[in-house]
Formats: structure tokens, C-alpha cells, sequence
């Protein structure tokens, strides 16, 4: 493999394709993985990236990198895939032959439009499967919410109000104090939609404890390996145009971390084309 962009203390961050790393990778390694996908919308990502091809080889390059995280996830492991519902229900046709679905999350979409004879859309879909049974389940918790003008909470519970745990109320399948990307005042590609760190950072809180190791096949801003740093999960990561302003942003939010040897051996994730397990890595990529 060659050698990474850039290393931190907990991560390893490529400037290759994702599916020429996740090839090289060996089977069921990751605890977590999370990928946001170009939707083929035809965006301009600033970075030379084309947007827009046909839908037939669109979703066949997705079908590539698909098989390959359900491949490389380890048995519990926890894969979350962030779409738009009429692409997220073509991904869910897949996965649902090769891993063990746990939830269609809808996070609220604000500032969109109403597109011809259809409802106003008013989510994106963040899939949740798992390789069997999920080996780590964490409760997150959310704030009682209150109103932001007289600061009173906004619902009354039926009167159980004292029953409920003051650590906060149970984090559910709908996310509603989100929206799908940052705000334009944190972004690091000006001009360029990235994912909120909330979103990929309660998917790692979920799922994973600290010391679990998280893979991001699309870097993009870098929301996901921040999170991973944030919480000390060991991570992997892949990003094809924008690794100055993923090490930017780790270098401004972590700058002791930049540049420090990884605290596990990546080296040892990768296959070896002399090693004796090359069979068993071939058969694994052909049954997924």
C-alpha cells in the first residue's frame, strides 16, 4: 500500500481511490464504517470530481464499494450509508442480502423545495446494518428540549416528566435537531456542501468504544475522522481530491495529533500478496 497523506495519532488518511485501499484491505477489520457518497446529481464539488454519469454506471460503482464494506466489516460491526431515499432504497436492496438491517434514520432536510407532482421532501435516509448481531450498542442521549425564547421545555410527557432519565431522552430512528450539512461558516471547501459532525459522530457513538477502529470511504470535508479523533476511535480514511482541507481542518481542531505515528498497525491491515491467507481473502470477496 502506498504511503498515506497524512497520519494523526489515531488515523490514516489516503489520497487513493476507496475501492483500489478497500481491495488491499483484509476481511473483517472495521468495527465501524461510514460513507457519504456523491449522490450523481451533477454538483460541483470543486475538486475536478464528475457528478454526473449515467445511472447504470453509477449505481455499479456503488454496487463495487458496497461489497467491498460489507466485506472488510467485521462480524458485529456496524456499517451507516447517508443517501437520499430513492438512492438509499436502491442500497438497501443490496444490503439487505448481505448484513442484518437495523434502521432507515431519517434526518430533517431544511431549506428545500417542493420537485413537480411530489410531497415536500423533508429527510435524507442514514441506513444502519450490521454484520449479524451488533457487537456494541451505546444509548445515546439527547437534551430535554426547550424552547430557545423563554427557555421552557417544549413538551410535558403526559405528566411523567420526573420519570424520565437525567441523562436525557433516548436517541430515536427520526433526527429532528439536525440539519444535512454544515454551516457555511465552519466549511473548509467554500462554496461545497459537508456533512454536520453531529451525524457520523452519533453513528460512531452507537456503535463503536473508544479504541474501536472506523473507516470513511469518502473523506469529503472530514466530519467523520474529526469525530473519530474526538472520541479516540482508531480510524481509516480515503479521499481522492480534498486532503489539504481534511488535514486543515484535523490540523485546527488537533494540531498535537498531525503528523504523530498511528497507535495501531494500519501496515497490518492491508493483505499480503506472499501471505497464506490470500485464498481466504479471495473467497470472502467473491461470497460478498
Amino acid at each position: 500500500m502506498k504511503t498515506p497523506f497524512l497520519t494523526t495519532h489515531f488515523g490514516v488518511l489516503y489520497d487513493v481511490d476507496c475501492i483500489e485501499v478497500m481491495r488491499q484491505l483484509r476481511s473483517q477489520t472495521m468495527d465501524c464504517i461510514f460513507a457519504d457518497p456523491p449522490f450523481n446529481l451533477g454538483k460541483d464539488y470543486k475538486n475536478r470530481y464528475n457528478d454526473r454519469i449515467s445511472d447504470e454506471a453509477y449505481y455499479e460503482w456503488c454496487s463495487q464499494w458496497l461489497r467491498e464494506c460489507c466485506r472488510i466489516l467485521r462480524p458485529g460491526g456496524a456499517l451507516f450509508v447517508y443517501a437520499l431515499p430513492d438512492i438509499a432504497i436502491r442500497f438497501a436492496a443490496f444490503l439487505h442480502e448481505r448484513l442484518v438491517f437495523r434502521h432507515w434514520i431519517a434526518l430533517t432536510m431544511k431549506g428545500t423545495y417542493q420537485r413537480g407532482k411530489r410531497l415536500y421532501p423533508a429527510h435524507y435516509a442514514l441506513l444502519y446494518y450490521t454484520r449479524g448481531e451488533p457487537q456494541t450498542f451505546n444509548r445515546v442521549r439527547l437534551p430535554i428540549p426547550s424552547c430557545r425564547h423563554c427557555g421552557k421545555e417544549i413538551k410535558d410527557y403526559g405528566g411523567h416528566r420526573n420519570k424520565l432519565n437525567p441523562e436525557g431522552l433516548n436517541l430515536t430512528d427520526f433526527w429532528e435537531d439536525t440539519s444535512p450539512n454544515r454551516h457555511k461558516k465552519y466549511k473548509v471547501r467554500e462554496g461545497v456542501n459537508e456533512l454536520k459532525l453531529i451525524i457520523p459522530e452519533r453513528a460512531i457513538l452507537i456503535s463503536t468504544e473508544p479504541g474501536a477502529l472506523v473507516y470513511d470511504p469518502f473523506g469529503g470535508g472530514g466530519s467523520t475522522y474529526q469525530a473519530a479523533e474526538k472520541h479516540h476511535r482508531r480510524w481509516i480514511g480515503t479521499e481522492l481530491y480534498d486532503c489539504h482541507h481534511i488535514e486543515d481542518r484535523l490540523r485546527e481542531q488537533y494540531p498535537l495529533s498531525i503528523g504523530r505515528t498511528p497507535n495501531f498497525d494500519y501496515r497490518g491491515l492491508f493483505i499480503d500478496e506472499n501471505c497464506s491467507d490470500q485464498v481466504l481473502w479471495r473467497r470472502e470477496r467473491e461470497s460478498m
